[in-house]
Parts: C-alpha cells; sequence; structure tokens
C-alpha cells in the first residue's frame, strides 16, 4: 500500500486456504462495545509468533474484500501483523505503507482497535519462535501493491506465510489458493479493484496464487480451535455480510 492508497493495506483479496495451524479458543462475542487494553496488556498476554489481525475500514477496497473472505468466528479482516520480540519489547512487524517494517503495539491498536490476536497454541511454540526470528529478515522489502506472487515485494499475508514456511523448513503452513477479485453475487469485477489495477496499469491477477488474512485466521493446526464460518461456503461464495464489532477480549 503506498502512502495515502487505503487500498495498499489489503492483503488479501484472496481465498486462502491453511495446513498445519493451531487456535487458542477465543471468548464468544456478545455484541457490547469493550474498550481496548492497553498495550501494556496485550504485552503481557501475546508472545512471539503470534499474529494480529485488524479489520481497517479502508473503504470500497476493503469491503470488496470483505465480499470474498471470511476470518475466524465470520469476522472480517483486512490486515494482519506478526508479533515479534526485539531487545526487552514486543513489537509488530507487518507489510503496510511503503515496505515491512516495524510498529509498537500502541501505533498498532491506534490505527484500528478493532484487532483480534490468534495464538499459537504451546504445541507449535518453538515454530512460532523461529517465524518470529525468521520474519525480521524482510524488513525493508517493498510493500506488494500487486498482490503477485514471488515478484521481490510482500503483502501482509504473504510475509506472515514467508515467515512461517522458513521457520517450517520450507513446507508451508498456510497455503495458498487462487485469487479472485469478483463480486460473488454478479460474477463481475469489484469497480473499486477496476479502478485500482487501471492505476498501476497492471491487469488483475484473478486466479493467481495468494493467501489472506481472513485465510490465515482460520488456521486450525497452528491456532487449535475451531470455529466455523458464519453462512459462507469454504470458497467464500454465498456470503452473508457479517458486522465487524469492537471485539471483547480483544488481545486475549
Amino acid at each position: 500500500m503506498r502512502p495515502l492508497r487505503p487500498v495498499q493495506v489489503l492483503l488479501f483479496l484472496f481465498t486462502c486456504t491453511l495446513q498445519p495451524g493451531c487456535r487458542h479458543a477465543h471468548p464468544a462475542d456478545d455484541g457490547a462495545p469493550a474498550s481496548s487494553p492497553s498495550p501494556e496488556q496485550a504485552a503481557a498476554t501475546v508472545q512471539p509468533g503470534d499474529l494480529l489481525f485488524q479489520d481497517l475500514d479502508c473503504g470500497p477496497l476493503c469491503d470488496a474484500i470483505e465480499a470474498v473472505t471470511e476470518g475466524y468466528g465470520g469476522r472480517d479482516f483486512s490486515h494482519v501483523g506478526m508479533v515479534v520480540r526485539m531487545a526487552d519489547t514486543l513489537a509488530v512487524i507487518e507489510a503496510i505503507g511503503a515496505d515491512v517494517h516495524l510498529t509498537s503495539l500502541t501505533d498498532f491498536q491506534q490505527r484500528s482497535s478493532k484487532v483480534l490476536a490468534r495464538h499459537v497454541k504451546p504445541a507449535h511454540r518453538a515454530l512460532a519462535d523461529r517465524a518470529a526470528a525468521h520474519a525480521l529478515a524482510f524488513i525493508g522489502m517493498p510493500y506488494d501493491d500487486a498482490f503477485l506472487p514471488d515478484n521481490g515485494k510482500l503483502y501482509c499475508s504473504e510475509l506472515i506465510a514467508m515467515a512461517y514456511e522458513h521457520a517450517n523448513s520450507g513446507d508451508p503452513v498456510f497455503t495458498s489458493a487462487p485469487m479472485t477479485f469478483k463480486d460473488p453475487r454478479t460474477g463481475a469485477f469489484f469497480p473499486a479493484w477496476v479502478a485500482y489495477y487501471a492505476e498501476l496499469d497492471l491487469p488483475i491477477p484473478e486466479g493467481k496464487a495468494g493467501c489472506n488474512p481472513g485465510g490465515l485466521s482460520r488456521n486450525v493446526e497452528l491456532f487449535g480451535d475451531r470455529r466455523p464460518p458464519s453462512s459462507r461456503s469454504s470458497q467464500m461464495m454465498t456470503r452473508k455480510k457479517v458486522p465487524v464489532k469492537v471485539f471483547r477480549s480483544t488481545w486475549s
């Protein structure tokens, strides 16, 4: 995502299926707004390798993404970052804006309080630690605003998938699937994506392999617990929109 282009915080108009994953049970939402915990409270609960899923509310592009992807528990996510340790503090590594860089927990949460932390289960803690270490090697890599594989750039969920793959001796932890930029109701490309790729002077990469935050959030092997999508099929083609709330127990 380039500065001032909300489009680029999107990292996923893709249907990403997952392999090894595990999940940590998350309290059910009761719909009541809850104040977000402080970064200090967050740091006390998250660990390196845990993933922070975020709804950025970035406009038509985020709406298009959320129309064809669904996250854990039926939630909508348009961004993901990974917790890493730097000296004696925790930070978030993410691909957003111009490149891959570190962001403080405070700044990450201030961007949008609609955050869900997915904790890697204890059986995969060593893998998570290695993934966090591998992710740091990508700092400075340009942001992939075209969402293309193997082009020397990374979008948000691609950064996470690559870090875990490197940590897992080259075996994917999150597997890719064909991306779609089409409205499931009409079968036509979303106008927002048509305009976006016209500006880039690139064809829409319909069907190219990719992954997305919503798909990553549903990785049962890595995070442990299973919560089926609300009403969409695994291909995300019959989705009834699930409103996004400020999540209770945001960092738990």
